[in-house]
Protein backbone atom coordinates (compact mmCIF):
# COMPACT_ATOMS: atom_id res chain seq x y z
CA UNK A 1 0.00 0.00 0.00
CA UNK A 2 2.69 2.47 1.33
CA UNK A 3 4.61 2.02 -2.40
CA UNK A 4 1.49 1.82 -3.99
CA UNK A 5 0.79 5.62 -2.33
CA UNK A 6 4.14 6.51 -3.12
CA UNK A 7 3.59 5.67 -6.91
CA UNK A 8 0.63 7.53 -7.10
CA UNK A 9 1.89 10.79 -5.52
CA UNK A 10 4.66 10.69 -7.57
CA UNK A 11 2.83 10.55 -11.22
CA UNK A 12 0.77 13.36 -9.62
CA UNK A 13 3.79 15.22 -8.93
CA UNK A 14 5.17 14.81 -12.29
CA UNK A 15 2.29 15.75 -14.02
CA UNK A 16 1.85 18.95 -11.88
CA UNK A 17 5.56 19.60 -12.98
CA UNK A 18 4.82 19.57 -16.44
CA UNK A 19 2.04 21.62 -16.08
CA UNK A 20 3.64 24.01 -14.22
CA UNK A 21 6.87 23.38 -16.63
CA UNK A 22 4.70 23.95 -19.87
CA UNK A 23 2.37 27.01 -18.57
CA UNK A 24 5.93 28.43 -17.35
CA UNK A 25 7.49 28.01 -20.83
CA UNK A 26 4.49 29.99 -22.00
CA UNK A 27 4.72 33.27 -19.84
CA UNK A 28 8.38 33.24 -20.58
CA UNK A 29 7.57 32.97 -24.30
CA UNK A 30 4.56 35.74 -24.02
CA UNK A 31 7.55 37.58 -22.05
CA UNK A 32 10.06 37.65 -24.70
CA UNK A 33 7.66 38.59 -27.09
CA UNK A 34 6.22 41.57 -25.63
CA UNK A 35 9.65 42.77 -24.62
CA UNK A 36 11.09 41.94 -28.21
CA UNK A 37 7.86 43.96 -29.18
CA UNK A 38 8.93 47.04 -27.33
CA UNK A 39 11.85 46.85 -28.15
CA UNK A 40 10.99 47.12 -32.17
CA UNK A 41 8.39 49.73 -31.04
CA UNK A 42 11.36 51.98 -29.32
CA UNK A 43 13.65 51.52 -32.51
CA UNK A 44 11.00 52.28 -34.88
CA UNK A 45 10.79 55.94 -32.87
CA UNK A 46 14.36 56.32 -32.64
CA UNK A 47 14.25 58.03 -36.43
CA UNK A 48 11.22 60.21 -34.91
CA UNK A 49 13.31 61.33 -32.13
CA UNK A 50 16.11 62.12 -34.60
CA UNK A 51 13.90 64.23 -37.22
CA UNK A 52 12.89 66.07 -33.91
CA UNK A 53 16.59 66.99 -32.88
CA UNK A 54 17.60 68.11 -36.73
CA UNK A 55 14.55 70.17 -36.28
CA UNK A 56 15.94 71.45 -33.25
CA UNK A 57 19.22 72.40 -34.87
CA UNK A 58 21.46 69.16 -34.15
CA UNK A 59 23.81 67.67 -36.91
CA UNK A 60 23.73 63.70 -37.40
CA UNK A 61 26.89 62.77 -39.47
CA UNK A 62 25.80 59.56 -39.44
CA UNK A 63 23.35 56.65 -37.63
CA UNK A 64 22.38 57.04 -34.47
CA UNK A 65 19.82 54.77 -32.07
CA UNK A 66 17.56 56.50 -29.53
CA UNK A 67 16.24 54.17 -27.32
CA UNK A 68 13.38 56.43 -25.51
CA UNK A 69 12.86 60.06 -26.30
CA UNK A 70 15.63 62.40 -24.79
CA UNK A 71 15.72 65.75 -23.92
CA UNK A 72 17.63 68.35 -26.25
CA UNK A 73 17.97 72.07 -26.58
CA UNK A 74 19.95 73.71 -28.57
CA UNK A 75 20.50 77.51 -27.98
CA UNK A 76 21.03 80.05 -31.44
CA UNK A 77 24.23 79.84 -33.28
CA UNK A 78 25.29 77.26 -31.44
CA UNK A 79 26.74 73.60 -32.58
CA UNK A 80 25.62 70.24 -31.40
CA UNK A 81 26.97 67.38 -33.70
CA UNK A 82 26.49 63.74 -33.18
CA UNK A 83 29.06 61.73 -35.24
CA UNK A 84 27.94 57.92 -36.72
CA UNK A 85 26.79 54.81 -34.85
CA UNK A 86 25.83 56.46 -31.33
CA UNK A 87 23.36 55.44 -28.94
CA UNK A 88 21.48 57.38 -26.60
CA UNK A 89 19.37 55.27 -23.98
CA UNK A 90 16.61 57.21 -22.37
CA UNK A 91 13.82 55.00 -21.58
CA UNK A 92 13.53 52.79 -18.60
CA UNK A 93 14.77 49.81 -19.80
CA UNK A 94 16.87 50.63 -22.45
CA UNK A 95 19.91 49.84 -20.27
CA UNK A 96 20.22 46.99 -17.41
CA UNK A 97 20.83 49.47 -14.78
CA UNK A 98 17.41 50.95 -16.24
CA UNK A 99 17.22 54.91 -16.40
CA UNK A 100 15.15 57.01 -13.89
CA UNK A 101 15.57 60.02 -15.96
CA UNK A 102 15.99 60.60 -20.28
CA UNK A 103 19.13 61.95 -21.47
CA UNK A 104 19.14 65.77 -21.18
CA UNK A 105 22.19 66.85 -23.31
CA UNK A 106 21.95 70.81 -24.27
CA UNK A 107 24.13 73.66 -25.58
CA UNK A 108 22.99 76.81 -23.66
CA UNK A 109 24.19 79.96 -25.10
CA UNK A 110 25.14 81.17 -28.43
CA UNK A 111 28.60 79.98 -29.61
CA UNK A 112 28.61 77.14 -27.30
CA UNK A 113 30.22 73.58 -28.58
CA UNK A 114 28.46 70.12 -28.38
CA UNK A 115 30.11 66.75 -29.90
CA UNK A 116 29.94 62.91 -30.17
CA UNK A 117 32.79 61.16 -31.79
CA UNK A 118 31.40 57.92 -33.40
CA UNK A 119 29.90 54.97 -31.74
CA UNK A 120 29.73 57.29 -28.36
CA UNK A 121 26.75 55.51 -25.82
CA UNK A 122 25.39 57.14 -22.81
CA UNK A 123 22.30 56.41 -20.74
CA UNK A 124 20.44 58.87 -18.50
CA UNK A 125 23.67 60.80 -18.89
CA UNK A 126 23.13 64.83 -18.42
CA UNK A 127 25.33 66.83 -20.65
CA UNK A 128 25.25 70.67 -20.81
CA UNK A 129 27.90 73.24 -22.40
CA UNK A 130 27.62 76.45 -22.05
CA UNK A 131 31.34 76.94 -23.89
CA UNK A 132 32.55 73.36 -25.37
CA UNK A 133 32.40 69.40 -24.58
CA UNK A 134 33.70 66.88 -26.71
CA UNK A 135 33.68 63.75 -26.32
CA UNK A 136 35.95 61.08 -28.23
CA UNK A 137 34.88 58.31 -30.17
CA UNK A 138 34.38 54.65 -28.68
CA UNK A 139 33.45 56.46 -24.58
CA UNK A 140 31.01 55.23 -22.65
CA UNK A 141 28.94 57.41 -20.22
CA UNK A 142 27.29 55.46 -17.52
CA UNK A 143 23.83 55.37 -16.43
CA UNK A 144 23.25 59.01 -14.36
CA UNK A 145 26.39 60.48 -14.76
CA UNK A 146 26.93 64.21 -15.09
CA UNK A 147 29.53 66.28 -17.47
CA UNK A 148 29.24 70.07 -17.00
CA UNK A 149 31.49 72.89 -18.22
CA UNK A 150 29.92 75.72 -16.32
CA UNK A 151 28.72 76.73 -12.87
CA UNK A 152 24.86 77.27 -14.14
CA UNK A 153 25.04 80.69 -11.44
CA UNK A 154 27.21 83.66 -10.65
CA UNK A 155 27.37 85.84 -7.54
CA UNK A 156 26.05 89.16 -8.23
CA UNK A 157 25.90 92.30 -5.15
CA UNK A 158 22.11 91.74 -6.62
CA UNK A 159 22.61 88.14 -5.18
CA UNK A 160 22.44 84.75 -7.33
CA UNK A 161 21.68 85.00 -11.34
CA UNK A 162 21.55 82.25 -14.00
CA UNK A 163 24.79 82.65 -16.13
CA UNK A 164 26.37 79.52 -18.22
CA UNK A 165 28.94 81.25 -20.14
CA UNK A 166 31.32 83.68 -18.37
CA UNK A 167 32.18 81.02 -16.23
CA UNK A 168 32.94 78.36 -17.99
CA UNK A 169 35.78 76.10 -19.00
CA UNK A 170 35.82 73.65 -21.84
CA UNK A 171 35.55 69.37 -21.29
CA UNK A 172 37.12 67.28 -23.41
CA UNK A 173 37.07 63.76 -23.47
CA UNK A 174 39.32 61.56 -25.02
CA UNK A 175 38.56 58.28 -27.27
CA UNK A 176 37.51 55.19 -25.51
CA UNK A 177 36.91 56.77 -21.93
CA UNK A 178 34.51 54.45 -19.20
CA UNK A 179 32.45 56.52 -17.07
CA UNK A 180 31.04 54.87 -13.95
CA UNK A 181 27.38 55.36 -13.13
CA UNK A 182 26.27 58.59 -10.93
CA UNK A 183 30.12 60.20 -11.79
CA UNK A 184 30.32 64.08 -12.56
CA UNK A 185 33.04 65.12 -14.28
CA UNK A 186 33.09 69.21 -13.70
CA UNK A 187 34.28 72.08 -16.08
CA UNK A 188 37.67 72.61 -17.27
CA UNK A 189 38.59 68.65 -16.82
CA UNK A 190 40.56 66.73 -19.97
CA UNK A 191 40.31 63.39 -19.67
CA UNK A 192 42.81 61.37 -21.61
CA UNK A 193 42.51 58.51 -23.93
CA UNK A 194 41.27 55.19 -22.25
CA UNK A 195 40.61 56.18 -18.59
CA UNK A 196 38.16 55.17 -16.32
CA UNK A 197 36.01 57.69 -14.19
CA UNK A 198 34.76 55.46 -11.49
CA UNK A 199 30.65 54.82 -10.31
CA UNK A 200 29.86 58.34 -8.48
CA UNK A 201 33.33 59.99 -8.59
CA UNK A 202 33.30 63.82 -8.84
CA UNK A 203 36.36 64.76 -11.16
CA UNK A 204 37.57 68.06 -10.53
CA UNK A 205 41.14 67.66 -12.82
CA UNK A 206 42.79 66.39 -15.49
CA UNK A 207 43.02 62.59 -15.47
CA UNK A 208 45.69 61.40 -18.05
CA UNK A 209 45.04 58.61 -20.37
CA UNK A 210 45.35 54.92 -19.10
CA UNK A 211 44.80 56.47 -15.61
CA UNK A 212 41.79 55.94 -13.31
CA UNK A 213 39.74 58.64 -11.25
CA UNK A 214 37.28 57.36 -8.06
CA UNK A 215 36.07 59.21 -4.92
CA UNK A 216 34.55 62.60 -4.15
CA UNK A 217 36.64 64.85 -4.29
CA UNK A 218 38.39 62.46 -7.30
CA UNK A 219 41.89 60.41 -6.76
CA UNK A 220 43.85 59.33 -9.66
CA UNK A 221 46.34 56.82 -10.30
CA UNK A 222 47.49 54.15 -13.00
CA UNK A 223 45.14 51.85 -14.08
CA UNK A 224 45.37 48.34 -13.56
CA UNK A 225 45.59 46.52 -16.64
Amino acid sequence: MWLAANAVKTKRGLACGRLFGENQCVTDGIARWIGSGSNVVRRSLSGLWRLEAQLKGVRFEGRVIFMGRPVLSVAPNSTFIVGPDVAVGSSVRSTVLGCFQPCVLRTLAPGARLVFGGKVGLSAAVICAGLSIEIGGGTLIGAGAMIIDNDFHAYSPQGWRGENQTNARPVKLGREVFVGARAIILKGVTVGDRAVIGAGAVVTKDVPADHAAAGNPASIFPKRR
